[in-house]
């Protein structure tokens, strides 16, 4: 297996093997950084391709200061963030005035795989889904959020509530569900 390093220089030197090293070494990652911002595997793959034409235009400036994975999920999400920002006037965005907010709800996660619960996600309306992904997962703060998506950090608060809101409901469904399949199964 050939060394990040050498991996990095081919790539800076335009060296297609290098490339495609690089490409085989992490896309799988970062589709899956993709598939969360996205509705379909197709629009994914859209930005993973776009993701991939920035890296190798931008990796003359990788400093080394952080890992390389780290350094490329930065760059995916930021692709998938231009994505979503070019849909940004579908977002039914609301600022926290208009919305209650719940504080120190539990989600039941016992019966649940992580693929049905990132499922659960991608059917979250769009500006809700982008802020919860920022927020729950990528670790963003609400003002860096609303600064990334050109929102107000209260409309930022009250996405990422409803996102809480309506994984709470769909969680709610899901254990419903389970029990009521346990017992006709058991």
């Amino acid at each position: 297996m050939i060394s990040e390093q050498a991996l990095l220089e081919g790539c800076c030197n335009n060296d297609r093997a290098s490339q495609r090293a690089l490409y085989d070494r992490y896309a799988r990652k970062m589709f899956a950084v993709c598939q969360r911002y996205t509705r379909t595997g197709e629009e994914a793959e859209d930005v993973l391709q776009e993701g991939f034409v920035k890296v190798f235009a931008k990796l003359k400036t990788f400093r080394g200061e952080a890992k390389l994975e780290t350094w490329l999920t930065r760059i995916f999400i930021n692709a998938s963030l231009n994505h979503q920002r070019q849909k940004l006037y579908l977002f039914p965005m609301v600022d926290v005035e208009t919305v209650p907010l719940v504080q120190h709800e539990q989600f039941s996660l016992a019966n649940l795989h992580l693929e049905e619960l990132l499922k659960m996600i991608k059917t979250l309306p769009d500006g809700c889904r982008v802020v919860f992904n920022l927020f729950a997962i990528e670790g963003y703060g609400h003002k860096e959020i609303a600064e990334l998506l050109g929102i107000s950090e209260g409309t930022s608060k009250s996405q990422y509530n409803r996102a809480r809101q309506l994984l709470q409901e769909k969680l709610m469904r899901y254990e419903r569900d389970y029990e009521t399949y346990r017992k006709t199964t058991l």
